[in-house]
């Protein structure tokens, strides 16, 4: 009986270590595969970086004509809609005040001018006294020195005193003509003053271009546009429309690209058209709110079928790089920075690399360095890989679209 028991508490002990070994063997858990990530082949490929932006047709000079001077406006030649070219006259204003002024500024060149004959007349008379007081100076003196004792002392002394003062006479009639010359050239000045104020009166056009306002009427009082102390009204808005202007704000990113005389496609909805033109100018700083720098496109308009207001889509070609090494635009990390890496399959294990990039378009990157042709890299998220990591390569699937097309 007792050896009956022991036999069947050793098969229960035998039962129940196998039981426990086989609970422990399902416990394992199986070796886990390796992440499948999608990879790109690094290959060549023509390059173009190109930046759309849109724009707002601008007159190329547009301004408010201001009258130099005040006064009424006397007359007014053009209206809203007026095409007008340089030197046209726009409006003449009444100034009673400047005709007076020109009157007495002339008067005052007269008056110069007069001056400037009576001294001269002066000066022929000091120059007559002067040689005869010099001649009978010299008479008296050469007959004193010959026979001495012939003329007095005195009358000798009185000739040469006559001659020096004939000789300051002369000097000052030399110097009044002198003074009555700057005066005379102060007067013209000022006449010439004067009537430079009076052709402000008359104000004219200073570029070719169209009426786009009208501020003003016959009789309105018209300020000086120079004044800091009044709102001075303008007299008319003035655009110059047989060109226009472009303004676009090129992103920081593509700005060191910009070069004066680039072509430009400038594409007008309404009227549907297609125009050819060039980079006329850049501002050459970036502005610190908007991080964009402005470029200008100047636009033929001789036909006048733009106008100003109008928006159209600019195509800027910065960069033409034919058979460059490149990869998606995704397969690199750090775009930008100082730190530019990508992540490559190699034999099926992660490598990390530092690369260095060229121009980008909005698919694909230039490769400098870092990478060779026929590299494997990893695309889309990086997160969670390290460098040594076990993966599986696969296509990726636009990768695999493009290679079947």
């Amino acid at each position: 009986m007792v050896q009956k028991t022991s036999k069947l508490a050793l098969g229960l002990m035998t039962f129940s270590g196998a039981c426990l070994l086989i609970a422990c063997k399902a416990n394992v858990a199986p070796p886990a595969e390796p992440p499948i990530v999608p990879v790109a082949s690094v290959g060549p490929a023509t390059l173009q970086n190109n930046v759309v932006l849109s724009a707002e047709f601008e007159p190329f000079q547009d301004v408010d004509v201001m009258a130099k001077v005040a006064g009424y406006v006397r007359t007014i030649r053009v209206d809203i809609g007026s095409h007008v070219k340089t030197g046209d006259v726009l409006a003449v204003l009444e100034v009673p005040e400047i005709n007076d002024d020109l009157q007495k500024a002339k008067a005052g060149v007269a008056a110069a001018q007069a001056n400037i004959v009576t001294a001269q007349a002066a000066v022929q008379r000091a120059e007559a006294g002067a040689d005869i007081a010099h001649l009978s100076y010299q008479r008296i003196h050469d007959v004193a020195t010959k026979n001495q004792g012939l003329v007095p002392r005195q009358d000798v002394d009185v000739a040469r005193s006559r001659d020096a003062e004939a000789v300051a006479q002369l000097a000052s009639a030399k110097s009044m003509l002198q003074a009555a010359q700057e005066s005379k050239s102060a007067a013209d000045a000022e006449y010439a003053r004067a009537g430079a104020m009076m052709q402000y009166a008359t104000i004219r056009a200073p570029f070719d271009g169209i009426v786009t306002k009208r501020y003003a009427n016959t009789g309105s009082m018209i300020q000086a546009g120079i004044s800091s102390q009044t709102q001075a009204m303008p007299l008319v808005r003035l655009a110059q429309y047989d060109v226009l202007r472009l303004t676009l704000p090129v992103p920081v990113t593509d700005a060191a690209g910009v070069r004066e005389g680039q072509p430009v496609d400038v594409t007008v909805a309404n009227p549907s058209r297609l125009i050819q033109g060039k980079i006329a100018r850049y501002a050459g700083s970036v502005e610190m709110a908007t991080r964009t720098m402005d470029t200008q496109v100047d636009v033929p308009n001789a036909d006048g079928s733009l106008l100003p207001g109008m928006y159209a889509q600019v195509h800027l070609h910065l960069a033409d790089r034919p058979d460059v090494l490149s990869v998606p635009i995704d397969a690199v990390d750090g775009l930008g920075s100082s730190v530019e890496q990508a992540y490559t399959v190699r034999n099926g294990v992660v490598r990390i690399v530092q690369v260095t990039t060229g121009i980008q378009t909005a698919t694909r990157l230039e490769v400098l360095t870092g990478l060779r042709a026929g590299d494997q890299v990893i695309v889309g998220r990086h997160t969670g890989l390290s460098d040594g990591e076990q993966v599986h390569a696969q296509q990726a699937t636009y990768e695999s679209d493009a290679a079947h097309s």
